[in-house]
């Protein structure tokens, strides 16, 4: 069964500046940069069928193209910090174009996303890391100045049965208009 999910993917620039941010955090797994992501809508794992259903639904999917801006560094969790991010400045047409998802997702099928959309690019997967040590980092480093970049797909992605899903492969690319 694969484990899917859709997302937009990160050009390879943004990538090359979100991964100078690497390092220097005890107990943080960091993604490889080939990997970094919004994701848009996690399906999960499910059968062939449902998968071919899924890509067949997406393909359908006709949105404008439109920009996205990284605009800082967060963390998710709290108290227990489970992830370093690079915020992902939200915006009518990515509101619009994951809420079309989550409709499309849920026809085919799917139960409902539970989780709040919040954009973003997951930078690292955090470890029994000290919410001390990821303040700490946090207020020494700093995402590159807004940085923006052109959306004209997204994409259906596989990742592996495991914790943190990476490497990730892209399955189908759907174009934005």
């Amino acid at each position: 069964m694969p484990r899917l999910f859709s997302a937009l993917s990160v050009p390879e620039d943004v990538a090359g500046a979100l991964s100078r941010l690497r390092g220097g955090l005890p107990g943080a797994r960091w993604m490889e940069p080939a990997d970094y992501h919004i994701t848009l809508r996690f399906i999960g794992d499910i059968d062939e069928p449902t998968a071919r259903d899924i890509d067949e639904t997406l393909a359908e999917i006709h949105r404008r193209a439109f920009d996205v801006t990284i605009e800082g560094l967060d963390s998710f969790g709290g108290a227990r910090p489970r992830a370093i991010i690079a915020r992902v400045t939200p915006t009518a047409l990515l509101a619009e174009l994951q809420a079309d998802l989550e409709r499309r997702c849920r026809r085919a099928g799917l139960a409902p996303e539970t989780r709040k959309f919040t954009p973003h690019v997951t930078l690292a997967r955090l470890r029994d890391a000290s919410p001390l040590d990821v303040a700490d980092y946090l207020a020494t480093r700093s995402a590159p100045r807004s940085i923006s970049f052109a959306v004209d797909h997204f994409v259906l992605m596989s990742a592996r049965a495991s914790v943190g899903g990476g490497p990730y492969i892209t399955e189908a690319v759907y174009p934005l208009i």
